[in-house]
């Protein structure tokens, strides 16, 4: 069992994704992704984490062709550590997680790249533009106009970054099976809320199972 969790920046859909993980038991991964796909490759971790959730250059159009050729290119590429490789070898690190254990996963187009399973749960934690700068200055010890550059900024490069590899829009709520507004109620609430749906999911698949 996976769940996928996408968010906006300020939002806490990542501290709701580690409350979550340890109700449940299931692993967490979040940025253990460039430390597990540079022990892999032996690519430094500091040059994935330049790309971690963001284009650093502009691309035009997507590229989605991960999508029927998974496999990287290898290290005698000239482009082994294009930015697009790079994408596809922590697809590949997303996949073999979703493979081996139960675990919540942390943005990356996981939700995407796991688009052929049937035991994977999409959740989109958004909240209002006020909820997210107040979280932000809490977290970050920000004011408020340098944290809402920091919510622009970030929001923009996961945008075009989720645009970029997968062809649709981050904030496009028919991606996901649910979505939360986490400023509605407290993290821990809300992670109780995810948890019964995903209960509620569960049952449900294993009745459509028996009525086949």
């Amino acid at each position: 069992m996976v769940i996928t969790i996408s968010r906006t920046y300020g939002s806490g859909g990542r501290v709701m994704g580690k409350v979550l993980a340890e109700k449940l038991g299931y692993k967490f991964y979040d940025r253990e992704f460039m430390r597990m796909v540079s022990d892999d490759t032996g690519i430094n971790e500091a040059l994935l984490c330049e790309s971690d959730e963001k284009l650093g250059r502009t691309y035009i159009g997507v590229d989605t062709g991960w999508k029927e050729d998974w496999g990287p290119l290898p290290p005698s590429d000239k482009e082994y550590t294009d930015e697009r490789n790079l994408f596809r070898l922590q697809a590949e690190v997303i996949k073999r997680l979703a493979d081996t254990q139960d675990c919540i996963i942390m943005g990356r187009c996981a939700d995407a790249v796991l688009w052929d399973r049937d035991d994977v749960v999409r959740v989109f934690c958004y909240a209002s533009e006020e909820d997210c700068l107040k979280r932000t200055m809490e977290v970050c010890g920000l004011e408020a106009k340098e944290a809402q550059k920091r919510i622009s900024k970030v929001d923009k490069f996961r945008k075009a970054y989720y645009h970029h590899f997968t062809g649709n829009n981050m904030e496009d709520s028919t991606n996901y099976d649910l979505c939360i507004n986490t400023g509605s109620m407290t993290l821990d609430a809300l992670s109780d809320i995810v948890i019964e749906y995903v209960k509620k999911w569960q049952d449900n698949k294993n009745i459509c199972r028996e009525e086949k």
